[in-house]
């Protein structure tokens, strides 16, 4: 009986008790991190608006949406115009598509109360014409804007190639003609052409800095002859080889341009023989690495092999190399002679003969790799560690199939890895195709 009362004592308490114990908790927790409990003390409507925008430009637009209406205070910070500087419009057909859209009465919110305050804008839009055609739409009516990047991005098909060209001219040049502080444009698979570019040229000439245009087949070599004239400024751009010509290079080494950054170039043929690709003269070439030293030259290339006869007959200061089809032996020894610039290799397919002397001659002449790639090729275990040997400690990317590699009486697989990882100064193994 004695233990039963005890329980029973022990398991009570009286109501002053519950809240002394109540309040000494509070206390506690409150002394432990230093605050009392922010939920019964905060007063979150009454927040400085900086503070309030401080934690929306961490949250989604969804949820900053779902926070705005919390309180009338925290609604209008929704509204401030530093929060608006930069978005992303998503344009999908539910019904063809995994991307989710902006929903429609976001978007005419946008146009309606924050055109003026959008600077940084980009268009995703999915393989359907409906989105591409959407996003001229949006562009068209972008009247008051300030725009200083822009992006169109197709995610899957370049859909904007399905869009007419006068919907489509006359959307950009609502915003080439408005915002005249363009720093930024990537249109890459649209159907940009010479009259637009006119339009950009005369309105935003003193900001341009980047232009990415690859596969935009509406251009022609004046056109973007015509960027490079009177946009001084530009220090990025990115092109198809048929618009790249030697005038073009010389103008963008004249004394009135800065220093040109990043050229990139795509060389692609979808019909094998139907196009004649031309020569850029050495002379073209060495004026643009006169002017811009530092300057990295980019080149992709989708051809076939008999294809190649234009490229790399004389020096050529490229510095990064892409081989997305098969390349053959005579293209890749020409590389080795003349492309004393090259940092990065890759080749995605060669053949069946090995490249193991054209491998070492890239490694004793290009002195500046430091990335190779190679993929659906043949070179002897010997001759890839000689290759690896002549180049040392600079390769800091080194990505080779281990399909690639062929065993010799001199080193197996085994013993190969161990080889390369002695000279490069790291423990390095060849890629393997997975088996799932």
């Amino acid at each position: 009986m004695k233990r039963a009362g005890q329980k029973v004592a022990a398991g009570t308490e009286t109501p002053g008790t519950s809240q002394t114990s109540k309040r000494q908790k509070t206390s506690l927790y409150g002394s432990e991190f230093g605050q009392s409990d922010p939920c019964t003390s905060m007063d979150w409507g009454s927040l400085p608006h900086h503070v309030i925008l401080r934690v929306f430009q961490f949250l989604t637009l969804v949820d900053r949406a779902r926070a705005s209406s919390v309180c009338r205070r925290w609604n209008e910070v929704f509204h401030i115009p530093d929060l608006w500087r930069r978005f992303e419009f998503e344009l999908s057909q539910p019904a063809t598509s995994y991307l989710k859209s902006t929903h429609p009465d976001l978007i005419q919110q946008i146009i309606k109360r924050h055109a003026d305050h959008l600077q940084y804008v980009s268009f995703k839009v999915d393989s359907s014409t409906e989105s591409a055609e959407a996003a001229c739409d949006i562009l068209s009516q972008l009247v008051n804007c300030s725009i200083k990047t822009l992006g169109l991005i197709s995610t899957a098909k370049p859909s904007f190639m399905n869009v007419s060209k006068a919907h489509f001219a006359s959307a950009l040049t609502v915003v080439f003609v408005n915002s005249k502080s363009l720093s930024s444009i990537k249109i890459d698979d649209t159907p940009l052409d010479d009259p637009s570019l006119k339009v950009l040229v005369a309105n935003n000439s003193d900001t341009l800095k980047l232009l990415k245009m690859s596969s935009c087949p509406h251009v022609s070599p004046a056109g973007i002859l015509c960027v490079a004239d009177q946009c001084h400024g530009l220090k990025e751009l990115a092109l198809n080889y048929y618009i790249l010509s030697d005038e073009l290079l010389l103008a963008l080494s004249s004394e009135k341009h800065v220093d040109l950054e990043h050229l990139r170039i795509d060389v692609v043929s979808e019909n094998p023989g139907q196009v004649q690709f031309h020569t850029i003269k050495k002379q073209s070439w060495d004026a643009l690495v006169k002017h811009s030293p530092k300057v990295n030259i980019v080149m992709y290339f989708f051809l076939y092999e008999d294809e190649f006869d234009a490229f790399f007959r004389e020096e050529t200061p490229v510095t990064h190399l892409y081989f997305g089809r098969a390349v053959s032996k005579a293209m890749l020894g020409r590389i080795g002679m003349n492309c004393p610039r090259l940092i990065e290799l890759v080749v995605c397919a060669n053949g069946l003969q090995p490249l193991d002397d054209e491998l070492i001659q890239i490694a004793e002449r290009c002195k500046n790799l430091t990335a190779m790639g190679l993929g659906e090729c043949e070179v002897t275990c010997r001759g890839f560690i000689e290759f690896v040997k002549m180049c040392g400690g600079r390769l800091t990317q080194l990505s080779i199939m281990e399909e690639v590699l062929i065993p010799d009486s001199d080193y197996s697989l085994d013993r190969l890895h161990l080889e390369v990882s002695k000279h490069l100064g790291r423990m390095w193994f060849p890629d393997m195709m997975p088996t799932w």
